[in-house]
Parts: structure tokens; sequence; C-alpha cells
């Protein structure tokens, strides 16, 4: 993944963050879920880093956000315990994939620190390329 566009997701996740009153960790990986660029801005709460970057990795791993995952990990899902695999994953709002022009994922974004409502919509608003 290009350098500009992840520090552009980064950008666009802190502003957006700004504007809904959050303070939250922003993390960016690649295609494969590698760590790519992270963020914690002032006041994030530190549980939020680990969160954050497991959110990025599920959403990439899976090339679906990790909200989309969620909704089949619940108990009784047809992939319930799914956040146990792959060293730990989220599957709850705050993971988006981030898709290149040709729609193809090129990595993903997480985001916790705010409500996981907000998470979402700061972490889809910043995958928007």
């Amino acid at each position: 993944m290009q350098e500009s566009i992840i520090d552009q997701v980064i950008s666009r996740a802190r502003i957006l963050a700004k504007e809904h009153g959050f303070s939250v960790c922003i993390s960016v990986v690649d295609a494969s879920g590698l760590q790519a660029g992270f963020y914690r801005m002032d006041d994030a709460i530190p549980g939020s880093i680990d969160v954050a970057i497991k959110k990025a990795r599920t959403a990439a791993l899976f090339r679906t956000n990790s909200e989309v995952i969620g909704a089949g990990a619940q108990p009784g899902g047809a992939i319930y315990s799914l956040e146990a695999t792959n060293g730990g994953l989220i599957s709850f709002g705050g993971g988006v994939v981030i898709r290149n022009s040709a729609g193809k994922v090129i990595g993903a974004v997480g985001v916790s620190g705010a409500t996981v409502e907000g998470d979402q919509v700061i972490a889809s608003g910043a995958a928007a390329l």
C-alpha cells in the first residue's frame, strides 16, 4: 500500500473523529493484514490500540468489513468463534476494507475509541478513496 494512501486514510479518520468529538486509535493494514500505519489521538484510551489493529486485520484478512462479519459470528452463527482465529480478530463495527479505483482490496482501516457506531462511521469515511 502506498504511503500517500496510508497518510490520507489516517488524516481523514482524524478529521472525522474530531468532528464527532472522539479521540480514537487508527490502524491501517495492507491487503495481507500487515501493519502499514498507526495513529493514536491524544486522550484515546490505551485499550483501543489493540482493538483498532484487530479490526483492521479482520477486515483485510476476510476482505469484508468487520461489522458484516459480526452478523455471522454471533452465538449459533455460521462463523461463531472466528474471533479466536488468526491471533485474535474483532467482529463488530470499525474495521473497513480499502479498495482501489478498480474495486480491488488494497488494505483496511480499523478505528477504535468512539462508540461502535462512531468507529464504523469514522472508518467508513476514512476508507473512501
